[in-house]
């Protein structure tokens, strides 16, 4: 079944962010129910961590500065594991009014502004200061891995697309890693990383993966560009953003083509005794790993297989973890096509849509889709090779937008009958 349907606008931060985590609400959940005491018990902690500052955000957004209109907490957080794999949370950060347009950064020199805390197995952030910018190694190991993984992500999006940091204007990176004990998460909460040490059984430590540190700072490229509502179908393009920005920055940073590149996430944080290769797969969604404890990677790779869940944060708000997988697909088989550095063709595709399109923030597959054939169009050239490839990718996943469709002109409305899979989104 086949789903059917460039003003520059660079906002600051477009309204209150959600906690943004690795692990998604699913696994966590499953981890607390393992038959293993042990297994149970810490990824139980977890979830209690996060109920804590999930009343900790609401609290703090229920005391935001008179005459300000703020919009509700987003429904969930965005753990790199989900709560189901967890459970999850979402702070909302102090948002700073009005528009910001980045600077040309062409002929200037910039550079990352790290801060590195120690949360010394706490939860109140952001802890010991244990390094700053440009200061030598810390002692611990997390430390510099976390400093090294926000410089590589800075200079990726620098050295590639001319932005200074998250906000184009040099937003400051801190984070804080030893965050709880055996925590096994990874967040981005509107204002800084948080990094957990894992559970020791199941997860490795939380700056142990590149692609992991780039995949949540780029919730707060999304929070600072977008702002995809994080449920349903644009919350799974949040999180979309988040893998494709997580993929990219590793492949950067190894000099990888599209060919030479794994395509995983999270590679390297399961320990020897997980089944499995990773958190998800842009290759083949749905493979990333089979285990007794966790289960079976459940992302579908087509529109036919879209899970339709309950919109809230037992049920992963719809699914953003898991119905990624679709977009995640497109935007591996477009970068295939086309081969070398992804970063510089199909990922330069994806940036534009992010930084100059007018995309709402409840948008869907179909208007995303429309919104990078747009953008192929402005930059490539319609029938360029690029265009074709991107044309291709989304067929190949059952997303099909209207052809002369553009984020600049109005989406047309569904036609009596339109296809919508068992599990579409609601």
């Amino acid at each position: 079944m086949t789903r059917s349907t460039n003003n520059i606008a660079r906002p600051a931060c477009r309204g209150p962010a959600s906690q943004h985590g690795i692990l998604p609400p699913y696994l966590l959940s499953r981890l607390a129910q393992s038959p293993d005491a042990d297994v149970a018990a810490r990824a139980r902690e977890t979830l209690r961590v996060e109920r804590t500052l999930r009343v900790r955000r609401e609290l703090r957004g229920s005391r935001s500065p008179r005459g300000r209109v703020e919009a509700p907490p987003a429904p969930g957080g965005a753990g790199i594991i989900p709560d189901a794999l967890l459970h999850r949370t979402d702070p909302a950060p102090q948002v700073k009014d009005g528009p910001r347009v980045a600077p040309d950064l062409a002929g200037t020199t910039a550079s990352p502004r790290r801060r590195v805390y120690d949360a010394e197995h706490r939860t109140e952030l952001p802890g010991v200061l244990r390094r700053a910018e440009g200061s030598p190694p810390a002692p611990q190991e997390s430390v510099n891995e976390a400093y090294d993984g926000l410089g590589l992500t800075w200079r990726f999006l620098f050295e590639c697309y001319g932005r200074d940091s998250l906000d184009g204007l040099g937003l400051p990176l801190p984070a804080s890693v030893h965050f709880g004990r055996d925590y096994a998460n990874a967040f981005w909460d509107g204002e800084q990383m948080v990094f957990g040490d894992g559970d020791g059984r199941i997860f490795r430590s939380f700056t142990d993966c590149l692609d992991v540190i780039a995949h949540e700072l780029a919730h707060g490229f999304t929070q600072y560009t977008r702002a995809f509502v994080y449920v349903g179908e644009s919350g799974a393009l949040n999180e979309h953003l988040s893998d494709v920005l997580g993929v990219l920055t590793a492949q950067f940073a190894a000099g990888q083509s599209a060919d030479e590149a794994s395509w995983l996430i999270g590679a390297g944080l399961f320990t020897p005794a997980v089944h499995g290769v990773a958190l998800r797969s842009l290759k083949a969604p749905g493979t990333a790993y089979e285990d007794p404890v966790l289960g079976k990677d459940p992302q579908p790779s087509h529109w036919r297989d879209y899970v339709r869940m309950p919109h809230d944060e037992e049920h992963d708000n719809g699914g953003v973890h898991i119905n990624s997988g679709i977009p995640n697909h497109a935007f591996y088989l477009a970068a295939r096509q086309i081969g070398g550095r992804a970063w510089e063709t199909i990922g330069q595709v994806w940036y534009d849509v992010m930084t100059r399109s007018t995309l709402p923030k409840d948008t869907d597959f179909v208007g995303f889709a429309a919104a990078t054939l747009g953008a192929a169009r402005d930059r490539y050239g319609e029938r360029s090779a690029v265009h074709e490839a991107i044309v291709q990718a989304w067929q190949s996943v059952g997303i099909a937008p209207a052809p002369r469709m553009h984020p600049a002109y109005p989406r047309p409305a569904e036609p009596p009958g339109w296809p919508h899979s068992p599990g579409g989104a609601g």
